[in-house]
């Protein structure tokens, strides 16, 4: 009998190759005939699962971003039943950063498909849906912790959560080695200590332990 394929589990795989490509040696190796080279398949079969770069590099996107939004919510049901808004919002900004291989993974991924979705308007749509998404879960986090007393009634929910996702711009400066990892983290956490200031968090109640 012939060896029945997953097709997805293949799909998976040639995706993981990309990232490989991404990772190693840059969004501008990134062609169908590299990942298959990579991913130790003929252009033809990979043809068969994806026909543009575009289509490989959306579903590679879309599998990196589960498996950072599974981390993420790993990370979150770590801090407990009711977990703080303080830490819920550092676990956020943390899995966005490239602080591990994992999540450098997802940046470097991230960082290739914006750079498709400025000269392809489909791309574009997705990756900006994507964005929007992502942004309007920081808001209601925001916006409950005002709600609740936990920030200032005065802070505008939709400038703080602009400056709490411009943290994420530490990206660039962790890849390039301008900052360090502890360095990036100490500013995330300074910056969520004025945001919740007029908290009073006794014994410091909603810092989540350790880096």
């Amino acid at each position: 009998m012939p060896k029945q394929v997953d097709h997805q589990e293949r799909r998976e795989t040639i995706a993981r190759a990309l990232w490989r490509v991404v990772e190693q040696r840059g969004a501008a190796q990134l062609t169908l005939r590299e990942v298959a080279r990579e991913a130790g398949i003929s252009l033809g079969q990979l043809q068969h699962y994806f026909g543009t770069r575009a289509e490989l590099l959306g579903f590679a996107t879309d599998l990196a971003g589960e498996q950072s939004g599974r981390r993420a919510a790993e990370a979150l049901a770590a801090l407990g039943e009711r977990p703080h808004p303080r830490a819920v919002l550092r676990a956020m900004l943390v899995e966005l950063l490239p602080l591990r291989p994992d999540s450098r993974v997802t940046s470097r991924m991230s960082a290739a498909y914006v750079l498709e979705a400025l000269h392809d308007e489909e791309v574009h749509a997705r990756a900006r849906g994507d964005l929007v998404r992502g942004r309007e879960a920081v808001e209601r986090v925001v916006r409950q912790a005002i709600a609740d007393g936990l920030v200032a009634a005065d802070r505008d929910p939709v400038v703080e959560t602009d400056l709490l996702l411009a943290l994420t711009g530490f990206t660039t400066l962790l890849e390039l080695g301008v900052v360090g990892p502890d360095a990036a983290l100490t500013a995330v956490d300074r910056h969520l200590d004025r945001l919740f200031a007029g908290e009073d968090r006794p014994g410091g109640e909603g810092r989540p332990g350790g880096r």
